[in-house]
């Protein structure tokens, strides 16, 4: 992914990556997830990869011949998955349980699609990072302003899918939920909710995505 961003746009686009990569694995190391849902863990796997950096990726190298449209696209990409990275990690020690996006419903610590304060503070200075980093080697506040907004918003929409459509899962064995078909325990779990095949790396890979073309609207607005 990093030679992908170096490619496309350069080593500015290569500090925007480090500011991400260096930051989001800090704040998962410092402050990790719950794991009531059987979620992975704070280290990254291929999938996770792929998910969280295949689209800003994929805009840096082929979304326009403009090195600068690729530049703001990549940048908001990235500042999604900081922002949801950031929230997730930091919201799992508030100490108010997290209320569903859509409905206000508190949920249990590790629900999809639950947010709490301190998450969503967290989520604004993880895309705040990544934009920061951005707009000081293009010189462009635009940058930091659009960054960190669609990067908060990448992780709203992240949220909501993950609490609506994301395929939920119960593993009769240890009866707990899980968002995986196997659970940690090796057995098969039994599909509860949501969309079989949608699992958390398949949300992340939709949030920025979406991120990026919500970018893109912003450009041409600007423009």
């Amino acid at each position: 992914m990093g030679l992908l961003i170096l490619f496309g746009t350069g080593w500015s686009g290569g500090a925007v990556l480090a500011a991400f990569f260096v930051s989001s694995n800090l704040v998962s190391r410092v402050a990790p997830a719950p794991q009531q849902t059987d979620a992975k863990g704070e280290r990254r796997d291929a999938w996770q990869v792929y998910a969280n950096g295949g689209p800003a990726a994929f805009l840096a190298l082929s979304a326009s011949s403009d090195i600068e449209l690729r530049f703001w696209l990549m940048t908001a990409s990235l500042a999604a998955a900081a922002a949801d990275t950031w929230a997730t990690s930091i919201g799992a020690r508030s100490r108010v349980s997290p209320r569903l996006l859509w409905s206000g419903q508190p949920v249990p610590p590790g629900t999809s699609g639950g947010v709490t304060a301190i998450g969503n503070l967290a989520g604004i200075a993880g895309a705040a990072i990544v934009a920061g980093t951005a707009a000081f080697f293009a010189r462009d506040a635009a940058l930091f302003a659009a960054g960190t907004l669609i990067g908060f918003l990448g992780m709203l929409i992240d949220s909501l899918i993950g609490g609506r459509l994301q395929g939920r899962f119960w593993c009769a064995r240890c009866d707990q939920p899980s968002e995986r078909r196997v659970h940690r325990c090796g057995s098969r779990t039994a599909w509860k909710a949501g969309v079989v095949w949608l699992n958390n790396d398949g949300v992340n890979l939709i949030a920025t995505a979406v991120a990026g073309t919500l970018a893109l609207a912003v450009w041409r607005w600007l423009d």
